[in-house]
């Protein structure tokens, strides 16, 4: 079976120097690259360029991305009906940068642009636009492959969590969703289209759930 498996962050550059990123380390994606290449199928990982885990990548085609925009192009790109299951964990930042202001001290907003912003500029106010939902645009790239999305929660509880990973099944036509973060609580949640939901204890048991959701 060919796959394709996403891990790391994405990355949203502020300015030439600085960027807005989040704290995933790329481990879970990787792991789940691996343990599907030791199942004998055929990987494609797509990496996030500042994932910190880097230990013993076995996918047979590694590519990195940087933005929430290169990451999807990378999905469109690779698309062909030859991919049977597409797994995607990536943390993408649900944000970037829009316009970037300066503030006076009677309150007047002036626009700011530079390569790399400087103190001297005083208080800055930076707006933070929604970035396009990946996984919502995957089904049309893929329409016969098993679609698995993530949620990582961390406000409310495990009802909420499970009851934001069936809204993703709906908006995103995926096959299946795992649910992850404080306020799932301690493991995974693995919910799928045919209303079933499974609770995994660690990730070697999630690993091997995906792999048979996915026929593998």
């Amino acid at each position: 079976m060919k796959c394709l498996v996403t891990a790391g962050p994405t990355c949203e550059n502020l300015d030439e120097v600085r960027r807005l990123t989040n704290f995933s380390t790329g481990r879970l994606g990787s792991e789940l690259a691996n343990f599907m290449v030791d199942r004998g199928h055929e990987v494609t990982l797509l990496l996030g360029h500042y994932a910190t885990f880097r230990s013993n990548q076995r996918a047979q085609r590694i590519v990195a991305f940087t933005s929430a925009a290169d990451l999807r192009a990378h999905l469109i790109a690779l698309a062909s009906p030859s991919i049977q299951a597409v797994f995607h964990s990536a943390a993408v930042c649900d944000f970037t940068f829009g316009k970037v202001w300066q503030r006076s001290p009677d309150g007047h907003l002036t626009e700011v642009q530079a390569g790399k912003f400087s103190t001297r500029h005083g208080i800055l106010l930076a707006e933070l636009t929604p970035t396009p939902k990946i996984l919502g645009q995957l089904r049309d790239a893929y329409p016969q492959a098993r679609l698995i999305g993530w949620k990582y929660e961390v406000d409310g509880d495990r009802t909420g969590a499970l009851a934001k990973a069936t809204h993703q099944l709906t908006d995103c036509r995926t096959d299946a969703c795992v649910v992850n973060g404080r306020a799932y609580g301690r493991g995974f949640g693995l919910v799928t289209r045919a209303g079933r939901f499974e609770h995994l204890g660690d990730a070697p048991s999630l690993y091997a759930a995906l792999a048979l959701l996915a026929g593998g």
